[in-house]
């Protein structure tokens, strides 16, 4: 005989099943009060762990941005230890066993194919406390230079002196060299010159050497240096080292400023020859005869 449908047994059945979860919430109540209030507690705690991070990223790590993320991964990860222990008490074990194996799975997955941005992210982890670079130093990166105007997780944007904006990835400083102009205060500058195979080349060098030293004053160990590199087509060429305060390229390119005008003055008051390249063009007499029988052939 074929069973027929009936309504009032549905329905026992169905508060047979909730008389059964009702049981189970009432047996598992003080696990689920204990579980919110763990769920609670890392809420806050996570919370306060935020705000002084907050407070000793801000001394480590100039951009806001950056600490901000930061910030917020500090807070999810309390919160997700948080939420595997509110697990733990509700004995839900096999859950979260699921929960971290997917977790695992997805993990790998995505760090796969995200390989190039994550390591770009965390080379943005590792620039924003490093001490060798900060915002507003003066870098130079694979023939870029210019001023460091933000830090973020992917990458570094340099402001060149044109005033113009260069990205480079972070992988790029954390793999690579870079050098940084702003690390010191102190930078040797280099300023080449020539003088005539007439000069008396003693007399040269003891006046460059005081000329740059009155103006650019060495301090501690430092000292202006003088070479004769060469002798050249038409004059010795020399090259003077000495020490600058410098940040960045604009101070290095106005003491050479400086210093060429200071020498060239000075060479003229002493009449010191600085000798340039002179081209004589010999028109010979046949040639201008030529030239001549030339233009007048053609008129």
């Amino acid at each position: 005989m074929e069973s027929k449908f009936s309504i009032e047994d549905s329905i026992s059945k169905l508060w047979d099943k909730l008389d059964g979860w009702l049981d189970a919430i009432v047996l598992k109540l003080p696990n689920i009060v204990m579980a919110i209030f763990i769920m609670v507690l890392f809420y806050f705690i996570a919370r306060g762990i935020r705000k002084l991070m907050q407070k000793f990223l801000l001394n480590r790590i100039s951009q806001q941005s950056i600490q901000d993320i930061i910030a917020r991964f500090i807070f999810l990860a309390v919160i997700l230890v948080g939420f595997f222990i509110a697990l733990g008490v509700l004995e839900l074990d096999k859950v979260l066993t699921s929960i971290l194996a997917g977790a695992g799975v997805v993990g790998l997955a995505i760090g796969l194919a995200l390989q190039g941005t994550l390591s770009n992210t965390f080379g943005g982890l590792i620039l924003s406390f490093m001490p060798k670079i900060n915002i507003n130093d003066f870098i130079e990166s694979d023939g870029v230079k210019g001023f460091v105007s933000e830090i973020s997780l992917r990458n570094v944007v340099v402001r060149q002196p044109d005033n113009n904006y260069v990205i480079i990835p972070n992988s790029k400083f954390v793999d690579g060299s870079f050098k940084n102009y702003s690390l010191s205060d102190r930078s040797k500058i280099v300023v080449s010159c020539g003088v005539g195979y007439e000069s008396k080349l003693q007399d040269v060098e003891d006046l460059v050497v005081k000329i740059i030293g009155d103006s650019f004053p060495q301090k501690n160990n430092e000292a202006v240096e003088f070479y004769f590199t060469e002798f050249g087509d038409s004059s010795i060429n020399f090259m003077v080292r000495f020490w600058i305060d410098m940040k960045g390229a604009k101070q290095e390119h106005a003491a050479r400023h400086e210093a060429v005008k200071l020498i060239k003055s000075h060479f003229d008051e002493k009449d010191i020859n600085i000798p340039f390249p002179i081209r004589t063009l010999d028109f010979g007499k046949n040639t201008l005869n030529m030239n001549t029988n030339s233009i007048k052939g053609q008129s």
